[in-house]
């Protein structure tokens, strides 16, 4: 299905993009899986390519562009290639979000030029071993000095992208003391240098899928931060919070239908390749009819992720319709890359063929950003129920 989103500008964008991952990433997959993250000299490479910074404002040293666009493109071309930029979604898609809208101009000033260059990666720390997808539940604390200079942070935190890469990390603590009435007071950002005393960045946690994407648990020891690390206001961090989440969870369905659009290429290619019984294992009924339910579903789901993504452009994607399209898109891309990857037969279950590395790096995008009951509870809200 013909796609109209994208123009002469974001063409060239694409190409660049793809050139780079052909010379510079490709060839270091295997040894970037093996370390679990890309080198930083990477991600400062990002920022000389202005890929990193695309976003962030000119005066800050970025590419002012307001289109979320050229990230959809950087999701594509990286699941394409069947590579990964590590922390990049992260660091460009999601923590820039709260950077733009509740950083004061001083720690714009201070973060934001060393951010587009790819000196300073970030990563934000929400959840924690007892909580989950229940953000009110947050225990780590956060108490205010009493000369009123300082934050001392106590708590841990767990599954945290780019924790180890990570030179600033947004914190999500509690500096209020808990309030059953209102469950979703109390909450601060306060966004914390990595060499600060008593931060400890613990396990670099091994996982199924994404072994190019480090995820590490954090621990706070009685860690001192100024008072100007305060992202927005005191206690207003679930509001934030809720308000960055529709661009967080389109930009996981981006990321899921590209996935399974890379898995149908991978499919399609393999089963005219691949001879079984005398015949190419695409000549079968079963292989056609499979493929051809893959491409149905795969087209619904770009519609509806290119039409979210045309919202929120406008500013007009809601939480309930991103929870739709996070749920609709990691749903389908689940069912369609675990379909495309029983036409390899054995030889998809070996890590070497991308669809292994499609298979598993897809399967979490039904746990984070929310999970897919969880996406189901907010769309049932918004009917009414």
């Amino acid at each position: 299905m013909k796609r109209t989103l994208f123009n002469r500008e974001h063409d060239e964008f694409r190409t660049m993009v793809r050139e780079f991952i052909a010379r510079e990433v490709l060839p270091n997959r295997e040894k970037w899986d093996e370390v679990g993250r890309p080198p930083r000299e990477f991600f400062e490479r990002l920022g000389e390519l202005g890929i990193l910074g695309i976003s962030v404002p000119e005066e800050f040293g970025g590419g002012g562009e307001t289109s979320f666009k050229f990230a959809t493109i950087v999701f594509e071309e990286v699941a394409r290639a069947g590579v990964s930029f590590g922390s990049y979604t992260v660091h460009s898609c999601i923590i820039l979000g709260y950077l733009l809208e509740y950083g004061s101009d001083e720690q714009k000033q201070r973060w934001l030029p060393d951010f587009a260059a790819g000196r300073l990666m970030t990563a934000i720390a929400m959840t924690e071993p007892g909580t989950g997808s229940d953000l009110a539940n947050i225990s780590t604390t956060a108490k205010l000095s009493e000369d009123g200079t300082h934050y001392v942070l106590n708590g841990g935190k767990t599954f945290i992208t780019g924790g180890v890469t990570a030179d600033l990390v947004l914190t999500v603590c509690r500096t209020a003391p808990f309030d059953p009435e209102n469950r979703r007071s109390g909450l601060s950002i306060i966004a914390v240098p990595k060499e600060s005393d008593g931060f400890e960045v613990g396990r670099k946690l091994d996982k199924l899928g994404l072994h190019q994407q480090d995820t590490a648990e954090l621990s706070y020891r009685d860690v001192r931060v100024p008072v100007g690390n305060l992202l927005g206001e005191e206690g207003e961090a679930f509001g934030y919070l809720t308000h960055n989440l529709p661009q967080e969870r389109l930009s996981i369905a981006l990321n899921s239908v590209a996935h399974a659009e890379a898995a149908m290429l991978h499919a399609t290619r393999y089963v005219q390749d691949r001879t079984v019984f005398g015949k190419p294992v695409a000549s079968f009924q079963n292989t056609k009819f499979v493929l051809a339910e893959c491409s149905a579903e795969v087209q619904a789901a770009r519609v509806l992720a290119d039409n979210a993504l045309e919202l929120l452009d406008r500013g007009e994607l809601t939480v309930a319709d991103a929870a739709r399209a996070k749920l609709f898109c990691t749903e389908t891309a689940g069912r369609v890359i675990d379909k495309c990857l029983q036409l390899h037969g054995g030889y998809g279950y070996i890590t070497e063929y991308p669809i292994a590395r499609l298979y598993a790096d897809t399967r979490v995008t039904r746990i984070y950003g929310g999970t897919s009951e969880v996406m189901k509870s907010i769309i049932a809200k918004d009917l009414g129920l």
